[in-house]
């Protein structure tokens, strides 16, 4: 159905205006939630605005943000639209505390400096988060998102209202224990991803429920399948946790370590270095990835595997 088409059937949408103290960069806080290119949850029109579906506790939902004049201007539609208003300022990270950070690096207090726009929201939405995390475990970038592509596409219901075409909201927790193997299998995802998914649906309610950050990781790494990277990937969206350190992310050492002392170094060497900036470790690496330096490729890039042929 034509994009006109759609806007023209839509039931009116829900609309909230809100003005953010201080700068806000919409993009760059929201951009943690897109899924590479084509994610069917996440897009941004010619126009400027963001669109993002999400399956919200009383439904699916869709919601457009643009800005104009240093406001915020929302649309929502769907069953879960007052909640996604609702909760806009927290996704926009109207809750990001910055008290106690105080850049130490110059490429870090340049980095905020050029980018003092840059907030960490919450969604508010773990299985969300989780889901694409562990599509990730150990895999290049691109094996993931292509999975990630395919499983929502299929399995997603379509976006309420005129979202741009072939926009999906995330499935529900029934639905991602029901995939069978050789859908997994179609998607790109091996079997042990697959289960640790399909487990951590099973506990969805509780994952959902916890009341912070730290009671979320303990939760998340009670599962099979779990660790640290996979549990810092999933707070630092769902919860907008600051210090949420990706301990054991491919890149995120070197880029520390060449950007703070230039020479490379490894987890440990990265939690020493950040050690100066505990309760921000995570904004530190979203501002480095934004203003520091990656050390010079060394070796061939890792290969693209693809599961389906196996």
């Amino acid at each position: 159905m034509p994009a006109e088409t759609r806007a023209a059937s839509a039931p009116p949408a829900a609309e909230r205006r809100w003005r953010p103290e201080g700068s806000l960069d919409v993009l760059l806080t929201l951009r943690p939630h897109r899924r590479g290119g084509g994610d069917p949850t996440w897009r941004r029109t010619p126009d400027g605005a963001i669109w993002r579906t999400c399956r919200t506790p009383d439904g699916p939902g869709t919601l457009r943000v643009g800005a104009r004049g240093g406001e915020i201007l929302a649309s929502a539609w769907g069953r879960g639209a007052p909640w996604l208003l609702e909760t806009l300022p927290s996704l926009l990270g109207a809750d990001d505390d910055v008290a106690g950070f105080t850049p130490g690096h110059g490429v870090v207090r340049d980095a905020a400096r050029r980018h003092p726009g840059l907030r960490i929201g919450r969604t508010s939405r773990v299985l969300e988060a989780l889901v694409p995390a562990v599509l990730e475990q150990k895999v290049v970038l691109e094996e993931a998102r292509r999975a990630w592509r395919w499983l929502v596409s299929r399995y997603g219901e379509p976006a309420p209202g005129p979202a741009p075409e072939g926009m999906r909201v995330f499935p529900a927790p029934e639905v991602w224990r029901s995939i069978p193997a050789w859908d997994w299998h179609r998607a790109g995802a091996e079997a042990v991803r697959a289960k640790t998914v399909m487990n951590a649906a099973w506990h969805a309610e509780k994952l959902e429920a916890a009341a912070g950050s730290a009671e979320l990781d303990r939760l998340l790494r009670a599962l099979p399948g779990i660790g640290v990277w996979t549990s810092a990937e999933v707070r630092q969206r769902s919860h907008g946790d600051p210090d949420a350190v990706s301990v054991g992310d491919y890149h995120l050492p070197s880029l520390v370590g060449w950007s703070l002392t230039g020479r490379r170094t490894d987890d440990a060497g990265m939690l020493r270095l950040l050690a100066p900036y505990r309760g921000h470790r995570h904004r530190v690496g979203r501002l480095l990835a934004l203003g520091g330096e990656r050390p010079p490729a060394r070796g061939p890039r890792a290969r693209i595997r693809d599961y389906r042929s196996f």
